[in-house]
């Protein structure tokens, strides 16, 4: 229920260390409610979302003045970065806070960042630092998201799985953890923060944190922890906001036809290949595209609200302003502005 300072001073050495090498590097870091848990002398975590958001505001001051005090000893100034679910999905919040970290590393400053507990409610948390991390990571178009935690990587039968070449169904199967009493999660979002990462390019890896020198060793290309390969093709920036960080307000279904056109032809997606509508939202809007199955196939910013798609789905493009009296569009989504996922 306190922070342990012992492990992180060791961490702060090494970042230190890795940023006087010339490394960029921001850190994700949980703790708030924790700290706050520690302070208040309790046995176990509030169950209410009140006490939940006051332990994190006592708990908070605590973290930073505790990394403040320990990274000046290695001459590392903090800055600590609060947010919540929403600067992500406002892409200007979502640049905002891109060019304030890129500020922060013209300053030499190292970036703390966590989920604002204080503020944000249920609907807007992501609730798991793990998957924030892969956000940001995604944001930076960061070269490598390094997941410290308890264990030495992934297990199998008690042995670290070296390498995960795809976060798929055998590799959830290994995932039989829970979180800490005092906090959430557990290797389930570790994956689903790596599966982010890789997708979009990028390498990830599950390593413990007690690991003797773990930073340093691993950005040599050690062996250590569980090791995530990238997809060959890194996702633009704009494309990893569409397809891995905002999420969709409602759902157009299509054809197959319209499907392998988007998936294998890279096209755009025309009013012909939609079968049908679910949920209200504007143009402009982030929406999903499911195909036959019910799976996503991709997601994009439409150009129709809900209700045009519904008048116009299944028409040829040349028929659009004869329904709808304007057709500022031929493509419900312009491939520009689409992530395949």
């Amino acid at each position: 229920g306190r922070p342990d300072e012992d492990a992180i001073a060791a961490l702060a050495e090494q970042i230190a260390a890795v940023k006087n090498a010339g490394v960029s590097i921001t850190l994700v870091a949980s703790g708030s409610i924790g700290a706050g848990i520690g302070e208040l002398n309790l046995d176990a975590r509030p169950k209410t979302t009140p006490q939940l958001q006051a332990a994190a505001a006592i708990g908070q001051g605590q973290l930073m003045r505790t990394f403040h005090d320990i990274f000046a000893r290695y001459g590392v100034q903090v800055a600590q970065v609060l947010v919540t679910r929403n600067s992500f999905e406002d892409h200007q919040q979502y640049l905002n806070i891109r060019n304030t970290l890129a500020a922060l590393e013209e300053y030499g400053a190292l970036p703390i960042i966590n989920e604002n507990d204080t503020v944000a409610i249920e609907e807007l948390r992501y609730g798991e630092n793990d998957v924030l991390a892969g956000i940001v990571a995604n944001m930076l178009g960061a070269d490598l998201l390094a997941l410290l935690t308890v264990v030495d990587g992934v297990l199998s039968d008690g042995e670290v799985v070296d390498v995960i070449t795809q976060v798929d169904d055998e590799a959830m199967s290994l995932v039989s953890d829970s979180g800490s009493k005092f906090g959430t999660g557990g290797m389930a979002t570790k994956l689903q923060a790596a599966d982010m990462v890789v997708r979009a390019g990028s390498a990830a890896v599950i390593a413990n944190a007690r690991t003797p020198d773990v930073l340093r060793r691993l950005l040599v290309g050690e062996q250590l922890g569980t090791v995530f390969v990238p997809a060959e093709r890194k996702m633009s920036s704009r494309r990893r906001w569409i397809g891995l960080t905002a999420s969709p307000v409602g759902k157009v279904a299509v054809d197959s036809g319209a499907a392998r056109a988007l998936t294998e032809g890279g096209k755009s997606l025309l009013p012909s290949g939609i079968t049908g509508v679910d949920g209200e939202f504007r143009q402009g809007d982030m929406i999903a595209v499911i195909d036959a199955t019910g799976a996503e196939i991709a997601r994009g910013l439409t150009n129709y609200s809900s209700e045009q798609i519904e008048t116009i789905k299944g028409l040829q493009t040349d028929k659009i302003q004869q329904v709808l009296g304007d057709k500022p569009y031929d493509e419900v989504i312009h491939r520009n502005n689409m992530a395949i996922v």
